[in-house]
């Protein structure tokens, strides 16, 4: 069938007739051209497939791309669905503030209730031997503290906000609860209310830390901090920051002038 050197040529005969139907001539050089090109087309065609169709997802390697993938996008929503529920919880608090169905000093957690009923059992109990022992025991705590007597004709100085949030408790001094309860938004930072030095830090059981600040006759006492930012010892401005929330817990402050107590609600604008 070849007339010529390195050509072929294809005919298609009629069966009956075997006159020539169809042909075609074929060389070498065509025949590896075309199937060069069928073999590119097919990787192209096979490459557009993987890239932009779910069908790579059968394939070895992409599987468990695929799985992290699902993962992160299932902790994604599950922490958006956990920020819009407290967000409707807080707006659900919001309407029943405005429209005055609950009032804003009312609401109490459980750990308050509990030690507001601690302390009336205590308060019920004492007698002789505990107020003699609560008064040395007080006494020993201002002497290690250094507390002193204030200047005569001294006034209270102006005062930071020690925090950013809402006051949830306040403080009770004729149920001998001295702290005042705030409750603070995430990585809120906790500020020194004057200019002073960092007498205490301790961390808790529950890994939380209380810093007491001293400054001049003025005390401060800060617990519940997530992250202190200041070691003992060290010496702070007005107004720097000193620990730092974690949004879940609430902080308590307390604040003494050269022993006696202070209501922060009152020398404090919140």
């Amino acid at each position: 069938m070849a007339n010529k050197r390195h050509k072929y040529r294809l005919a298609m005969l009629d069966d009956i007739t075997l006159r020539e139907v169809f042909h075609i001539r074929v060389s070498w050089l065509g025949a590896v051209s075309v199937i060069t090109i069928a073999i590119l087309a097919l990787i192209v065609l096979l490459s557009v497939l993987i890239v932009y169709t779910p069908i790579r997802n059968i394939l070895p390697g992409y599987s468990e791309s695929l799985r992290q993938q699902l993962i992160q996008e299932s902790a994604r929503v599950d922490s958006l669905q956990g920020s819009l529920t407290l967000q409707r919880q807080y707006l659900d608090v919001i309407k029943q503030l405005t429209a005055g169905d609950i009032q804003s000093d009312s609401v109490q957690s459980l750990d308050s209730l509990q030690r507001v009923e601690q302390a009336r059992i205590l308060e019920e109990g004492r007698n002789e031997v505990t107020e003699a022992f609560m008064n040395q025991y007080e006494q020993k705590e201002r002497d290690r503290l250094l507390l002193f007597e204030a200047p005569t004709g001294q006034t209270m100085q102006q005062l930071y906000r020690p925090v950013r949030g809402a006051v949830m408790v306040s403080a009770r001094p004729d149920l001998h609860l001295y702290a005042t309860s705030v409750a603070t938004a995430k990585n809120e930072s906790v500020l020194a209310v004057m200019r002073g030095r960092i007498v205490h830090v301790q961390r808790a059981e529950d890994n939380t830390f209380t810093i007491v600040l001293q400054q001049s006759q003025y005390l401060t006492i800060y617990r519940g901090i997530a992250k202190a930012l200041k070691a003992q010892g060290a010496s702070v401005e007005a107004g720097e920051a000193i620990g730092v929330m974690d949004g879940e817990r609430n902080i308590e402050i307390e604040l003494w002038d050269a022993g006696k107590f202070v209501n922060i609600e009152e020398v404090i604008a919140w």
